[in-house]
């Protein structure tokens, strides 16, 4: 339950999904009243009526009862449905209210519904997040917010719930911007990780041996360690990051670049790598478990060990 009441915004949420419901969570408990959206998978939901959040049915009944309204679902299209849909908050919104969307998104479409929004003198700001929803639950996320500095400054004390670090990067869109810029340098080392792990099988090395010279040397990283778990320990959760939401982040990435008229070939190296594990059935695995799929592909068993 809420450790302190804090009226000075009234707070929507749409999406509890792996990320969403620590965020929730810790909007509820630092204070905030909590408005979210009903979802057939009851436990979050159930959780979240349990520490005083109230449940309804439309996302137009979210509007209505919330200055701040939180977005966090899977991309562009569902953004653009919970917007612009049926029972959609732009039947509910009132003026002077906010929409924050937590969504890694298209800025394409993000500037779309800024403009959609702002003739509703409704304000949407962008701040996708970085990090894992063992981060989301514990309230040490990582954002970075596109908003005007009044509009941050208001919605900081929210942000600083359920973030251990906020930055604010520009306007509305460079949130998004920059998520994809953030999402590229991971995707695109995990796409090296992979190959590099099968090249060094059809020569000989292991991914013991291959860890040895990597790991502590200037070439390793959080990222690197955090990938790696799952080829040396077969820790399947040590990135809950889906196959398929790289090959659409890696997508976005290619609609930003074309927006601006830039090439981008390593950005289309990358996404081609997930899209080839995504064809192959493994949209719902994690990003670790790639270097598994460019093994197979290549002969290389990168099966890794059962997890004790």
């Amino acid at each position: 339950m809420a450790t302190n009441t804090n009226a000075s915004e009234q707070i929507g949420f749409i999406g509890l999904g792996l990320m969403g419901h620590g965020i929730a969570r810790n909007i509820v408990d630092k204070g905030y009243p909590l408005t979210f959206l009903g979802r057939q998978k009851r436990g979050p939901a159930d959780d979240m009526i349990g520490r005083g959040a109230v449940e309804v049915s439309t996302a137009a009944e979210v509007a209505a009862r919330s200055t701040v309204v939180f977005i966090c679902v899977t991309g562009s299209r569902q953004v653009e449905e919970v917007i612009r849909g049926a029972g959609g908050l732009k039947n509910g919104l009132k003026p002077g209210s906010v929409v924050v969307d937590c969504s890694t998104s298209d800025p394409v479409s993000t500037m779309a519904l800024t403009g959609e929004l702002a003739a509703l003198d409704v304000i949407l700001v962008d701040a996708p997040l970085s990090r894992t929803p063992k981060e989301a639950w514990e309230g040490t996320l990582d954002t970075m917010v596109g908003a005007s500095d009044a509009m941050f400054a208001r919605l900081k004390p929210v942000l600083d719930t359920w973030a251990g670090r906020v930055v604010h990067v520009g306007g509305t869109g460079d949130g998004h911007r920059m998520k994809l810029l953030n999402n590229f340098l991971s995707l695109g080392y995990a796409a090296l990780y992979a190959e590099a792990l099968a090249l060094a099988g059809k020569v000989g090395i292991s991914p013991a041996r291959f860890d040895s010279v990597i790991r502590n040397g200037r070439m390793d990283c959080g990222f690197y360690q955090t990938f790696m778990r799952w080829t040396l320990e077969g820790d399947r959760d040590a990135h809950k990051f889906s196959l398929a939401n790289a090959v659409k982040d890696l997508t976005y990435l290619e609609s930003m670049a074309d927006s601006v008229g830039m090439a981008n070939p390593l950005g289309n190296a990358a996404k081609n790598s997930f899209a080839s594990a995504v064809a192959a059935g493994g949209a719902e695995h994690y990003v670790p478990m790639l270097a598994t799929h460019v093994g197979r592909i290549n002969g290389v068993d990168l099966t890794p060990p059962e997890k004790t």
